[in-house]
């Protein structure tokens, strides 16, 4: 068990951790309220409108890859870590104030989620690769899934704190808690100002990149078959398979007939596996192949499970083994991408493997709402199973090339 929280005695590790675990419960709030007000209020209860609303919000992911790696790299990350705070901070009050004032549309809520795209499309790679600057590369791993440990552990609290704020005083007010939910965060940047090393190898390269540079990530990862190969995968189960907001949503309004509390006990039920996984990853000091393609596997299967789910209980119990085998999947891939790459490389290449994840996701997420409309909820989430499938034969497939290459040479 110690050796599962071995980062956090790192003091700045520590003070980064405790800064993201709030920001994180804010986050998930926005996330359930946001869902739920555009299903239960501003739709006819239409899984197709939280699948557009999905989109804008993940979309700019793709469209701003060519200069989201590049910037990541080049600035300073803490500086840009703390802009993106206080504009998604802005875009957090914006909503709460239009939804409280009773003149929110669904075009707004669009308009909002496409503005938090744009501006996650900068925050996550700088999330991922600032994690780097804190802590030693003996850490990484460690502090990856710890990362991960605190988004699930945020993704268990929040949608349940959610769905009973929502009823008691209005989503209007979860928004704006959600908004003050930064400030920890932005006290634990600027004490982090005078506590990080400069790391003199970056500022040396940074002065010779080229706004074209940012090609080095796709050019990177080209040269790399085994990081080729774990961004397919990361494709095939973040396309159909990550949108959980999408089909949980239209599950508990079509096939449960719930409400938004119930809304939210679903997501935080899939987040007790999440947290597992995270837990899992977090002590191990490397993450493997075998792994990954393992946690592919368990997808798969229990997206199948929660799709056939006879009753509530029996579709509970399959959530938690999709959020396990889930989080197993993205902890891995994303570590082994950025001990597999350079430290001055990693902002691009991390660009590109995000970018793929929640690009994907915004592409799925329209796909997701519609067969969920004209097909059920169940086919909503039985789509991800066969892409998930997909995705851990391309893993054992590769895995068995490697032997078999590995064989050939050693005779």
């Amino acid at each position: 068990m110690i050796n599962t929280f071995r980062s956090l005695s790192n003091p700045n590790y520590r003070l980064w951790f405790s800064g993201a675990v709030l920001s994180n419960v804010g986050t998930w709030l926005q996330r359930t309220a946001q869902d739920w007000i555009v299903i239960s209020q501003l739709s006819d209860k239409n899984a197709s409108a939280v699948g557009l609303v999905v989109f804008l919000q993940f979309a700019p992911q793709i469209l701003l890859l060519p200069i989201t790696g590049w910037t990541v790299d080049r600035v300073d990350r803490r500086k840009l870590l703390f802009i993106t705070q206080c504009l998604m901070s802005m875009l957090a009050l914006v909503l709460g104030f239009l939804v409280l004032s009773n003149h929110v549309e669904l075009w707004q809520v669009c308009v909002c989620a496409f503005g938090l795209g744009c501006v996650a499309a900068f925050d996550a790679p700088a999330r991922q690769v600032f994690v780097s600057d804190v802590v030693s590369e003996d850490e990484l791993t460690n502090a990856v899934s710890l990362n991960s440990l605190s988004f699930n552990t945020a993704r268990l609290v929040g949608p349940a704190i959610a769905g009973l704020l929502i009823a008691w005083i209005g989503a209007g007010w979860v928004f704006l808690l959600n908004a003050v939910s930064f400030i920890p965060m932005l006290v634990a940047l600027h004490l982090l100002k005078a506590r990080l090393p400069v790391k003199e190898e970056e500022i040396s390269v940074g002065k010779t990149r080229s706004a074209s540079s940012f090609l080095d990530g796709f050019r990177y990862i080209s040269a790399h078959p085994t990081m080729r190969i774990q961004l397919i995968m990361t494709f095939l189960i973040c396309s159909l398979g990550m949108n959980f907001a999408v089909y949980l949503s239209s599950m508990t309004v079509h096939v449960f007939k719930g409400h938004a509390a119930q809304y939210g006990m679903l997501i935080s039920t899939m987040a007790i596996g999440s947290i597992t996984g995270a837990m899992v990853t977090a002590s191990r000091t490397k993450p493997t192949m075998f792994l990954l393609t393992l946690a592919a596997a368990g997808f798969a299967v229990s997206s199948a499970f929660a799709a056939l789910s006879p009753n509530f209980m029996s579709f509970i119990v399959a959530l938690v083994f999709l959020g396990l085998s889930l989080q197993m999947f993205m902890t891995s891939s994303n570590t082994l991408m950025q001990l597999s790459t350079e430290r001055r490389y990693r902002g691009r290449v991390m660009s590109v493997v995000l970018a793929t994840a929640m690009g994907s996701t915004a592409i799925g997420g329209p796909v997701v709402g519609a067969i969920s409309d004209f097909l059920g909820a169940r086919w909503g989430i039985g789509i991800g199973s066969v892409f998930g499938f997909a995705a851990a034969a391309l893993g054992f497939w590769f895995m068995r090339k490697q032997s078999q290459e590995k064989a050939a040479e050693a005779r």
